[in-house]
């Protein structure tokens, strides 16, 4: 059988495990907006300069930025859960 249509549990444990780290970042997205804004800002501090200067100034208009998040994050969410009904459905098959 070819890896693609029964893959191994591992792949499938790391594939779910990355998919609730990406809910648990949505999550704190939706429903503890500031604290996410400041978490993000904060690590933004740690990076290189030619990078900083760049995502600080999408971070400055916060009510854009929070809006443009959150519609990426419906369609991530969707992406993900599409995504994962298919990883568990080949595993099992």
């Amino acid at each position: 059988m070819p890896l693609l249509e029964h893959p191994p549990f591992g792949f499938v444990l790391v594939f779910l495990l990355l998919s609730l780290m990406f809910l648990s970042n949505s999550y704190k997205l939706w429903f503890k907006t500031d604290q996410y804004h400041q978490e993000i800002r904060d690590s933004l501090e740690r990076l290189p300069v030619p990078f900083k200067e760049f995502f600080m100034k999408r971070l400055e208009n916060r009510e854009r930025w929070v809006k443009e998040q959150k519609i990426f994050s419906l369609i991530g969410i969707a992406a993900v859960i599409v995504a994962d009904v298919m990883v568990i459905a080949a595993w099992m098959s």
